[in-house]
């Protein structure tokens, strides 16, 4: 199974940055690859989302499910539909990060578990001629630079103003 692991440091309370996660609808706003996201239920654990892609010449929808939520530090998902991954939202209050001015800092951490052999080439419908390895291959490095976006994009959004934004890649997974 491989991981990935992203984190950033926002300049907010966890409450506020945990609610603000929680809001899987929103995160349309973020990207113009991810066209809107659709839910079955509260919210709460159990609740479906469906999270609309389109890039380039595909169109795909991810079915996630929220399996755990523990307020204000965790959020946990898995995704239901053509691939094995789960993963998390974490938020830690780190206030020795909060630059003057600011009462206190928060860490947000993403946290991916994929098993990429999982995925097979039916669950895109791709035009002749492409292989799921040279999608794979060409939205790597756009998945990248598209974190890097949305992430400011929030933090925007959170802290009401725009500011550069460390985004920190994670090896390992780190214990929160």
């Amino acid at each position: 199974m491989d991981h990935l692991e992203l984190s950033t440091v926002v300049y907010v309370p966890p409450e506020e940055a945990y609610e603000f996660l929680l809001d899987f609808p929103g995160y349309a706003n973020y990207s113009e690859h991810l066209t809107r996201v659709t839910h079955d239920g509260d919210g709460g654990s159990g609740t479906e989302y469906d999270i609309h892609l389109k890039w380039w010449k595909i169109q795909y929808v991810v079915r996630s499910e929220v399996t755990e939520l523990d307020r204000p530090n965790r959020i946990d998902w898995k995704i239901i539909k053509d691939i094995h991954a789960h993963g998390s939202w974490r938020v830690e209050e780190v206030p020795e990060e909060a630059p003057e001015g600011k009462e206190t800092a928060s860490r947000v951490r993403l946290s991916i578990h994929f098993d990429a052999d999982s995925a097979s080439s039916g669950m895109l419908d791709l035009p002749m001629f492409v292989s799921l390895g040279w999608v794979v291959d060409k939205a790597k490095p756009l998945v990248l630079s598209e974190a890097e976006k949305v992430v400011k994009r929030i933090v925007t959004d959170l802290e009401g103003q725009p500011r550069d934004v460390n985004l920190k890649i994670h090896s390992k997974p780190d214990s929160v």
